[in-house]
């Protein structure tokens, strides 16, 4: 009856939050005996222990009861303190998971190249152009070619020139002619062809006799005026341009690549080239020359490719979408890169263990190609992975292991008191001699503690008496994250 009453003024105290879940559950456990009906004490089942502790660092264990280096007992270890800790993850009804629209994908194995998404543009093949020069100064008549872009065939009449030097030239090899001197009229028809007179054209002054006041500049190749410099009447020099031509049948592409990819490229590698104005259709080439500098302004590397350009449907200066293929790497897990969720601290995704399990976990990525991601560590071949509607049940996990952290009993604030000999603050170890500590069961001894982070070492000094608070550490060590001169 005394129980009984104590136990409905603990509820009451409980209720008014005065008294504290651990201490209401003896009370508890006390008046359930008494309430059995039993006369009897029933005789207390031996436990034994399955293994025993180390005190200080609870990842080593021993078989048999032993003593750590300090002399302090290992601490026993029995079969219902080895509780097996729940599943991780979240668990959901099928029929929720059927309205969520979840759908998953296998972790696969196999190859998995880089791929290089840029884009690039449309140049001239250079080894398509010709320039158009004079070897004489002269002056610029009877321009045929007036236009940029317009279109030239081999042989065709680009313009005529008085130059003084050509018009010398020619009146100095028919003299030669009408003489017997081999040697000039050799060193008269050389000097000819340095000037830039061609061969049909010398044959036709040794045909006619006469000397022309202006000589004919004939187009070298097919193709297309690039660029056009002079015009009617204009006094040139040698170094003038005076035109470019550039042959369309065969174009190139130079794309731009980061310059973290560039360790990627390499000459030979497939390609593939898309245009917006030609949906569905895709261009094939090679890599066939990666130049050897960077832009200083884009910092892109620039990568070279050639297509031939039947109809003359690619043309200069057009952007494109260029797709480099890598060399691939074998027999690499992958997951769709839409199962992949990216956060700002980590990587992870959500696996699916079966009968509405699902688990968050943390995954470390390569290479990514096309829609799939590789992972080269936290999944196995085979899994499954959630793609689609994985940011709620991420969230959902989430929430779950907050709540459970909440949850979960606060750990025990351990002070103590002892003497503060010496401090490391290189290693942040505090060396100190403590007085016992019953909560851990720990004699009086001198030993070593880190110090947490928020422990100012500026301010402590050796030989000082001093109140401190430890907690146990992630590797199993305690740890002072409080300390305080004291008087006692």
């Amino acid at each position: 009856m005394k129980i009984l009453l104590a136990l409905i003024a603990a509820i009451l105290l409980f209720g008014a939050g005065v008294l504290s879940a651990p201490r209401l559950q003896p009370l508890l456990a006390r008046w359930s005996l008494e309430t059995t009906g039993s006369d009897h004490t029933a005789a207390p089942t031996e436990r034994k222990p399955l293994k025993y502790r180390h005190p200080m660092n609870p990842a080593i264990f021993s078989d048999t009861p032993a003593k750590d280096d300090m002399g302090m007992d290992y601490i026993p270890v029995y079969a219902d303190d080895d509780k097996t800790p729940a599943e991780p993850g979240i668990r959901i009804a099928p029929e929720v998971v059927n309205n969520l629209g979840v759908r998953t994908a296998p972790v696969e194995r196999g190859d998995l190249s880089r791929r290089i998404e840029t884009v690039g543009y449309f140049d001239y093949d250079e080894r398509a152009l010709s320039h158009v020069h004079l070897r004489a100064n002269g002056w610029v008549e009877n321009l045929k070619v007036r236009t940029l872009g317009e279109r030239v065939r081999q042989g065709d009449l680009l313009l005529e020139v008085y130059a003084p030097d050509l018009v010398n030239a020619q009146r100095e090899y028919l003299q030669a002619l009408r003489g017997d001197q081999t040697v000039l009229k050799s060193a008269s028809r050389d000097r000819l062809l340095a000037l830039g007179i061609s061969e049909s054209q010398i044959q036709q002054l040794e045909k006619e006799g006469r000397v022309r006041q202006l000589t004919a500049v004939y187009a070298r190749q097919n193709g297309l005026v690039s660029a056009l410099n002079i015009r009617e009447g204009m006094y040139v020099t040698p170094e003038t341009e005076l035109m470019t031509l550039a042959d369309p049948s065969t174009i190139w592409i130079k794309a731009e690549v980061f310059e973290q990819q560039a360790g990627w490229l390499a000459v030979g590698q497939k390609a593939e080239v898309r245009l917006p104005q030609a949906p569905g259709e895709t261009w094939e080439g090679v890599v066939e020359y990666i130049y050897p500098d960077v832009d200083p302004k884009t910092r892109a590397v620039r990568a070279r490719l050639r297509f031939a350009n039947p109809g003359e449907r690619l043309k200069f200066n057009m952007f494109a979408a260029v797709t480099i293929h890598t060399a691939p790497r074998a027999k690499a897990l992958s997951i769709p890169r839409e199962a992949l969720i990216r956060t700002g601290a980590e990587q992870r995704v959500i696996v699916a263990r079966g009968d509405g399990r699902f688990e968050a976990r943390p995954v470390e990525t390569g290479i990514e190609s096309g829609e799939r991601v590789e992972i080269r560590s936290g999944l196995k071949e085979g899994e499954q992975v959630v793609a689609s509607a994985q940011f709620l049940l991420d969230s959902e996990s989430s929430v779950r292991a907050s709540l459970q952290r909440l949850a979960q009993p606060a750990a025990p604030t351990i002070w103590a008191h002892g003497v503060l000999n010496s401090v490391e603050a290189a290693s942040r170890t505090l060396n100190v001699a403590h007085e016992p500590i019953e909560q851990l069961s720990w004699p009086a001894m001198t030993m070593d503690f880190p110090a947490a982070a928020t422990v100012n070492l500026a301010k402590l000094k050796p030989d000082t008496k001093v109140r401190f608070r430890i907690h146990e550490g992630e590797d199993g060590r305690y740890v002072i994250d409080t300390i305080e001169p004291t008087d006692k």
